[in-house]
């Protein structure tokens, strides 16, 4: 079948419409060819990366507070140790007591039994107080939801709750009885009723005991979740830039559309002989090709339209002439009494009859030639055998009066094409037929095929008057005929040539007339049509 070769599937090309004020208004500069699927994707993505951008530095942030202040308050626990290592016992209480209310700590020792020896609590009193959340405003019951959503999405491991054992003892705590079995330092994380962390670190103390330090670090709390407030505004201002670019995406999708669907509303309604419909050269993206489609597809509608009613306007001019005839002879037929004059209108009927019967035969032929080639479903065909089996036809037939044909079969299988072949059985029929209506008696009408590179050539010679240079564009427009007296009345149309054109090109293929340069007259058609790939020739 012919290719279509439209415009939207390349860069786009000038334009008599790209001066438009309308086309002006919806170009879009800043896109630098960029796909709609690209500009969605970028829009989206954007903010997605900027999100998890944002919980991974607020992860790393508090992963890297946490172990600052796990070091400080491990720290404090083997500065006390070592502390109470070197000084004498009635001075450990005190000494206690100074730390704890520095750091905000508690520190507690038990004795190589497990049993309580000193606590800093004993004489400052609580340094830190665990908060009851249903004492808390409704905006720390929200933070706490935020917190647990953060650890959920990080996969942070849930913690054990704080609890004061009942009886305190050393053994009461687990990490107390892990540092007294390893003789290492160790850390435990728990965390409060209101999820503030608390820290909790055991270390042996020679010849002491066991020190054991707690902490409720609440400003590890507020420091993390200002630092997540920070990251939240920065958040949705990005939220907020992804709608508002969305929005404008939108606007350069939705706007476009709204001119596209308008004009094709007008174009449905047909009150507008010319639609002129946006072609958006400047973009290069899906609208601006779905632009071009519809505008070519819409020129080429236009075209069609045309086409058809200037074939409409022809046929009834066509179909005129033979009516107006008939209806004189039939009405001279009432009047006239002379048997000859009655014989001569009843030949004069009989040849309007045939004339309107081919003129209608061709007419729904040119019709339907465009319609069928879009929906055939194209064969190898052989056009050296093809053209035999129609000259063989001419032959058997006899019409061709005193012409003669001769033809130059090619080697088998040497002259494929890929068509239709009953198409290019009546396009190369109607160069014959045309051939011998021009030949003179006795004259030879000659048909060569052969292919040459990546064409098949098939050449038609005739030995008629041939066909004047500014006439060779017009023989093959519909109901073009130009014949002498005795051409024939009522075999020819005028569409056989336009037929012919219609299927050649229908195939991809050229068709052409000119003089023949070996003979002093006559006229050469020549068909040239894309060469089907080469096949090996099956066996007999």
């Amino acid at each position: 079948m012919a290719s279509v070769t439209a415009s939207a599937t390349s860069e786009a090309e000038p334009h008599p419409l790209d001066d438009d004020p309308v086309e002006r208004g919806l170009r879009l500069g800043w896109s630098r060819g960029w796909s709609l699927r690209r500009r969605i994707l970028g829009v989206n993505v954007i903010t997605l990366l900027l999100a998890a951008l944002a919980i991974l530095f607020l992860d790393s942030f508090r992963n890297r507070l946490e172990d600052e202040r796990e070091f400080q308050v491990r720290r404090e626990a083997s500065m006390a140790v070592a502390a109470l290592g070197s000084m004498p016992t009635p001075m450990e209480s005190a000494f206690l007591t100074r730390v704890g209310r520095a750091s905000n700590s508690r520190f507690r020792l038990y004795d190589a039994s497990g049993r309580l020896a000193l606590d800093s609590w004993a004489s400052t009193g609580p340094t830190y107080r665990l908060r009851d959340p249903n004492e808390q405003p409704w905006t720390k019951a929200i933070a706490r939801a935020m917190d647990r959503g953060f650890d959920a999405i990080t996969g942070v491991a849930a913690r054990d709750d704080f609890v004061e054992p009942a009886v305190d003892v050393a053994q009461a705590w687990p990490e107390a009885r892990q540092a007294a079995s390893t003789g290492k330092m160790v850390t435990v994380f728990r965390k409060a009723p209101d999820l503030t962390p608390v820290i909790s670190v055991a270390s042996p103390a020679p010849d002491k005991g066991i020190m054991l330090v707690t902490y409720n670090d609440r400003n590890f709390t507020t420091t993390v979740r200002a630092e997540r407030r920070k990251l939240g505004l920065g958040l949705l201002f990005a939220m907020v830039s992804s709608v508002l670019l969305s929005l404008f995406l939108a606007r350069t999708i939705a706007r476009p559309l709204r001119r596209l669907a308008l004009a094709a509303h007008r174009v449905r309604l047909g009150r507008s002989r010319e639609v002129k419909i946006p072609r958006l050269p400047s973009r290069n993206d899906e609208l601006g090709l779905l632009a071009r489609s519809v505008s070519d597809m819409s020129q080429a509608l236009r075209q069609r339209i045309e086409n058809i009613e200037a074939f409409a306007a022809d046929v009834t001019h066509e179909l005129k002439n033979p009516l107006a005839s008939l209806r004189s002879a039939v009405d001279g037929l009432e009047r006239i009494e002379d048997p000859s004059l009655k014989h001569q209108l009843l030949d004069i009927v009989r040849q309007d009859v045939r004339r309107l019967d081919r003129l209608i035969g061709d007419i729904g032929e040119a019709a339907r030639t465009d319609a069928e080639l879009a929906r055939a479903r194209f064969e190898p065909v052989d056009l050296g055998d093809l053209v035999g089996q129609l000259v063989a036809s001419w032959e058997e037939r006899r019409l061709k009066g005193s012409v003669r044909i001769a033809f130059a079969r090619p080697r088998r299988r040497s002259a494929l094409v890929m068509g239709e072949p009953s198409r290019l059985a009546r396009a190369i029929d109607n160069l014959i037929d045309n051939a011998v209506s021009f030949s003179p008696d006795g004259g030879l009408v000659e048909i060569a095929v052969a292919r040459l590179g990546d064409d098949v050539r098939i050449r038609i010679d005739d030995e008629g008057p041939g066909v004047p240079a500014e006439a060779r564009e017009a023989i093959f427009n519909r109901f073009h005929s130009v014949r002498p007296e005795s051409g024939g009345f009522g075999r020819h149309s005028g569409l056989g040539l336009a037929i012919a054109k219609a299927i050649v090109a229908g195939h991809d293929g050229e068709i052409h007339v000119a003089d023949r340069d070996d003979a002093p007259s006559g006229a050469r058609f020549t068909i040239r049509l894309p060469a089907a790939p080469e096949t090996p020739e099956a066996p007999r």
